[in-house]
């Protein structure tokens, strides 16, 4: 049986980088199964999704998302824009709905030769385009920061201070998420990964 996997993720766009950010627990109902999840997870070298919702269905898509931006690339010479791929998902999603629904929250962020990208797709396959958002049980909590604290002309540390602290202040308040935080930047030709544990930060402080 797949899990249910509840947590924080939330994505922003700041300057010409994505920042994206997500807790490390997975959670099944009122138990705690990993610690060390990451709930980020690479597509390109310019593109990622963050997943909440029933792990299996998240890996199935995540596996999808992988294999159309490949076969775009080698089947038109160029690489798939981030608007493409998240409406290839969007797609795939509402295919299903009505008979196998994949029960996530995704968001697919990136950048091309247009720029950086945030998109979210819910599991009925809306997408909408962002400057933040937030998905999961600790998305209301981590909505709160985001809206606080977004402004136009975010520095890349700033936005990852902020992406940081919208999931901290969901983690809590919300049992499902925890341990820490792994953030993703992705820039012009730059895709970097970094995790953030509680108990080191407060170690350092």
């Amino acid at each position: 049986m797949s899990r249910e996997s509840k947590t924080t993720t939330v994505g922003l766009i700041a300057g010409d980088y994505v920042v994206l950010a997500a807790d490390k627990r997975a959670t099944g109902g009122p138990t705690v199964y990993h610690k060390r999840v990451r709930k980020i997870l690479k597509i390109t070298d310019y593109a990622a999704m963050t997943i909440s919702g029933l792990v299996a269905d998240a890996q199935f898509l995540v596996d999808e998302a992988r294999y159309i931006a490949r076969m775009y690339e080698i089947e038109y010479g160029r690489k798939i824009k981030i608007f493409s791929l998240a409406n290839y998902m969007s797609l795939i999603l509402s295919a299903y709905l009505r008979y196998a629904p994949f029960i996530v929250q995704l968001l697919v962020g990136g950048v091309d030769e247009e720029g950086p990208s945030l998109y979210y797709l819910d599991l009925y396959g809306s997408i909408s385009r962002e400057k933040y958002a937030s998905t999961g049980s600790g998305s209301p909590v981590a909505l709160g920061v985001l809206e606080r604290e977004y402004r136009d002309g975010l520095s890349l540390e700033e936005a990852k201070k902020i992406a940081f602290k919208a999931v901290e202040a969901a983690v809590a308040r919300d049992g499902f998420s925890g341990e820490g935080v792994d953030i993703v930047v992705i820039g012009p030709g730059y895709y970097s990964e970094e995790t953030l544990l509680f108990e080191k930060k407060l170690v350092t402080k």
